[in-house]
């Protein structure tokens, strides 16, 4: 606001200044005389008769007021805006948690997540290569990854891993039978 009082000011102050150049300009010279700008004034045809200047200095008078409205506006609905506002209201669940704390075979109500997939995956082992040595791979290649035989392979749950096993074949498809589940509190760990 302080910032648009200055620019107000300075404007009027611009307007009166050219209202006080125009009313001491000298009359029009004589018809034989050369004539004389005065000093500070733009040479050649770049020197505006008065009417223009009135009218530039309307120009800017009016955009300034306009700017002034927009504000006053604004602040209108700002004020308006904070009278429709009102202070949230949180429910009490204090009791509730008491309530699960207290009973520990409660369940959950967690049906709401049973729908979501999630892509399970088992890893054999890896192995990092260069792209000379990928494009040198053929039929009957063999690559070196870096879990010993008999180690426990990883499943993954979307990219975490949540247990290890070892695998079996069930009716000729690949199994695996899971040896060790990662604790909550280690998962939780991966998450970060």
């Amino acid at each position: 606001m302080a910032d648009d009082k200055d620019q107000d000011k300075l404007a009027q102050e611009w307007a009166d200044a050219l209202l006080d150049q125009d009313k001491s300009a000298p009359a029009a010279p004589a018809a034989d005389a050369a004539p004389s700008a005065p000093v500070g004034a733009p040479v050649g045809n770049a020197a505006k008769p008065s009417s223009d200047d009135q009218a530039l200095a309307d120009e800017w008078a009016k955009a300034l007021a306009d700017q002034e409205a927009d504000e006053v506006k604004k602040d209108k609905e700002q004020s308006y805006l904070r009278t429709q506002t009102h202070e949230p209201t949180f429910q009490d669940m204090t009791a509730e948690h008491k309530a699960q704390r207290q009973n520990p075979g409660t369940k959950r109500d967690l049906d709401f997540i049973l729908d979501i997939p999630l892509e399970v995956s088992a890893e054999l082992g890896r192995t990092r290569l260069l792209i000379n040595e990928l494009l040198q791979l053929g039929q009957g290649s063999v690559v070196e990854l870096n879990k010993l035989a008999g180690e426990p392979m990883e499943i993954f749950v979307n990219g975490k891993l949540v247990a290890r096993g070892e695998a079996v074949v069930i009716n000729e498809k690949f199994g695996i039978r899971l040896t060790d589940i990662i604790s909550p509190i280690e998962r939780v760990k991966q998450l970060a």
